[in-house]
């Protein structure tokens, strides 16, 4: 099976929770010449950051890729326990306070409550965390990618269909270039016509062979047609094709420029104007392409 198209704009969402913390991770992405990876993580997950890029570079080829990784308490877990002794310890240094500076005001709940070892700290454990985000990571790269071939799919269908729009141009322009060699070769000897010039056959063919190798634009017709068909192949091979794609464009864009230049007629310059315009298009969208 053919491998499809991505595009380098995804998005994921993944969260786990634990029966001390919840741990989200995010990943996002957006346009880049090459693999740029930032991580945003907690410093007790720092450890895991190589593997991470590991893992996340063995599965995307280009583009600006940000994770993002929190970990916050679980609500739903167990109240701590308050410490009787830390407790104990804390109302006994506030009885001395108070009698040693009887207006002094005494503790709130919420401040005895904060106090460091009143109530103890409850964390996951860190293996715990390091390996539930490893696993993290790889559901949230499974979802990411998913993301992507169907941004992908989209920009498939949506070059396949400008490189149609370019064919039908050049399969309406290319008729149209032996009707233009005689408009001019009745407009030449019209106008010798209407000198009182008797026309030389010898000359007036030649002038015709020389207008006829200014107009001629079969050859970029001939190689705009064989770009639109190494595009609809390499879009078909699928995989890391944007720099191939982005390259198949500058060549869509010399033969078209061309053929503008060699255009005498208004149909020719129109058709020119359009195949520019689509060409545009694409390029615009293969810039989003890995």
């Amino acid at each position: 099976m053919a491998a499809k198209i991505c595009s380098m704009t995804g998005y994921a969402a993944v969260t786990r929770e634990l029966p001390l913390a919840v741990i989200s991770l995010e990943l996002r992405s957006v346009n880049n010449r090459f693999l740029d990876l930032q991580f945003r993580m907690p410093e007790e997950l720092r450890a895991i950051e190589p593997a991470m890029r590991e893992r996340v570079a063995a599965r995307v080829g280009r583009g600006k890729v940000e994770c993002r990784i929190s970990i916050n308490a679980n609500a739903a877990a167990a109240p701590a326990a308050i410490d009787a002794a830390a407790l104990a310890a804390l109302m006994d240094l506030a009885g001395r306070v108070r009698a040693a500076a009887p207006d002094a005001s005494g503790l709130a709940v919420g401040e005895i409550l904060r106090w460091p070892g009143v109530v103890p700290t409850q964390s996951a454990a860190p293996d715990l965390l390091r390996e539930t985000t490893l696993a993290l990571c790889a559901e949230a790269l499974e979802q990411f990618n998913a993301s992507r071939e169907r941004e992908g799919e989209k920009l498939r269908g949506f070059l396949l269909e400008r490189a149609d729009g370019v064919a039908a141009i050049v399969a309406e322009v290319k008729p149209k270039i032996p009707a233009l060699l005689a408009a001019q070769r009745e407009k030449l000897t019209q106008r010798l016509a209407d000198a009182g010039i008797a026309a030389d056959p010898d000359r007036l063919a030649q002038e015709l062979v020389l207008y006829a190798s200014k107009i001629d634009v079969e050859e970029e017709l001939s190689r705009l047609m064989a770009h639109v068909e190494e595009l609809r192949r390499t879009v078909d091979r699928g995989g890391a094709v944007g720099k191939r794609l982005d390259f198949l464009m500058q060549e869509f864009n010399r033969e078209s420029n061309t053929l503008g230049s060699k255009s005498v007629d208004t149909r020719t310059t129109q058709a020119a104007i359009e195949l520019k315009v689509l060409i545009e298009q694409m390029r615009e969208q293969i810039q989003n392409i890995e």
